[in-house]
């Protein structure tokens, strides 16, 4: 700790423990304290820590090719590019690193669409985004941040977007009518994680997508968080039926091992962009397609959807039904949850994800009064009440 504190930016503010292992739902520090790992790295650890298929797909390519670029052909991306596309169930898939990447991808092709293939003049083209988003941390993505803290400082911003409240299908509708002939796609978190896992009413998303069917509008899922069987469901639009025209992914695509993201997308919007025209070095490299496969197979060998959606009811259910004065609300989809927390007695949510620390579990606060909970998919029933018990006994600890 005070080494990165002495050679390292100061962007970050962890809860001080210093991890060195991990192996499945749990992690140990230096000393060799056990801990529930109730992050699981933003999602990016749906199928577990150092899940031995995982590993093993990396470590077995590593021997073999770890990059090409894109300059040459590899004899991982084909096969990754097919698994993926028949998954998901697209025509085409674009890949790249991480999440912000992928969405700046997806803004890229959402434009390119607008211009050539709606009409939109090239300078008049724009994007809607909702308020209380998070999509990463690039100058453009921060551009669609209502939150200071993301955008505040960092000079002039990217023009072309227009925000509106999220879970407000009237507000989408309105922006479209005044401007829908110059809008290319609406970006929207079918769950706010960043926001504090804001679960939108339900029929939210498909009144959006219908709205954007109306306008000829792309409707754009960022599922980087929510996707690959966080919230119960393969994909959380999957809850809705509602099939993204731009669908971005990460974090658990590349199971916690590397960097994996990729947007997916037709023929019709994924084909405007022609060979020079955008790319990545990294994107598509040898380890990161066998990992992604093997990170996406795991999902489905081992049920871990069914497991997200069985145990999320449990957690909610039990979390809910705990009487305390610091527990505002309890809300989330699957194993995507939050607790709102009350200060009490001048205690906030920093001082109670420290005692779970103490006590061996690791959550984070988001917004200073919300505690995101959000374990590996492989977590199981018994693992997941003694976690529980564990968190009531840090808040108890403040009453």
């Amino acid at each position: 700790m005070e080494m990165e504190a002495k050679y390292g930016a100061h962007n970050y503010h962890p809860l001080p423990v210093v991890l060195a292992k991990g192996e499945g739902a749990f992690v140990w520090d230096c000393e060799g304290k056990k801990y529930y790992d109730f992050l699981s790295a933003y999602s990016a650890v749906n199928q577990g820590h150092c899940h031995p298929k995982i590993v093993k797909a990396m470590c077995d390519q590593a021997h073999e090719l770890t990059l090409s670029s894109r300059a040459f052909y590899n004899n991982c991306l084909g096969e990754w590019e097919k698994y993926v596309t028949e998954y998901f169930g697209y025509d085409k898939v674009l890949p790249m690193n991480t999440g912000a990447e992928a969405d700046e991808t997806g803004l890229k092709l959402a434009r390119r669409w607008g211009v050539v293939k709606k009409g939109i003049p090239n300078e008049k083209v724009k994007i809607v985004c909702c308020e209380g988003n998070f999509h990463g941390r690039t100058i453009t993505i921060i551009t669609m941040s209502n939150d200071p803290e993301s955008y505040a400082n960092y000079g002039p911003m990217t023009p072309g977007f227009l925000r509106i409240p999220y879970n407000d299908p009237d507000a989408l509708e309105k922006c479209l009518a005044e401007h829908g002939k110059e809008v290319a796609g609406f970006l929207v978190e079918p769950i706010q994680g960043e926001a504090g896992v804001y679960v939108p009413d339900e029929g939210y998303l498909k009144k959006c997508y219908d709205i954007c069917k109306k306008y000829n509008v792309l409707f754009m899922a960022d599922e980087v968080q929510c996707g690959i069987a966080r919230t119960g469901k393969m994909l959380a639009c999957d809850h809705e039926g509602v099939r993204p025209d731009i669908l971005i992914l990460g974090k658990a695509l590349g199971g916690g091992v590397m960097p994996v993201s990729a947007v997916l997308a037709d023929d019709d919007i994924m084909l405007n962009i022609k060979p020079g025209e955008h790319g990545s070095t990294f994107g598509g490299n040898p380890i990161a397609a066998k990992v992604s496969i093997a990170a996406l197979q795991v999902i489905k060998d081992e049920h871990l959807m069914e497991n997200a959606e069985r145990l999320g009811k449990i957690f909610r259910e039990e979390m809910s039904a705990f009487k305390s004065p610091m527990i505002e609300k309890v809300r989330g989809k699957g194993l995507l949850n939050a607790i709102i927390i009350k200060p009490h007695n001048g205690k906030e949510a920093w001082d109670v994800c420290l005692k779970m620390r103490d006590l061996g579990v690791l959550a984070k606060p988001t917004h200073q009064h919300i505690i995101r909970f959000a374990p590996p998919l492989v977590i199981t029933e018994e693992q997941l009440r003694a976690a529980m018990e564990l968190i009531k006994e840090a808040i108890k600890s403040f009453e």
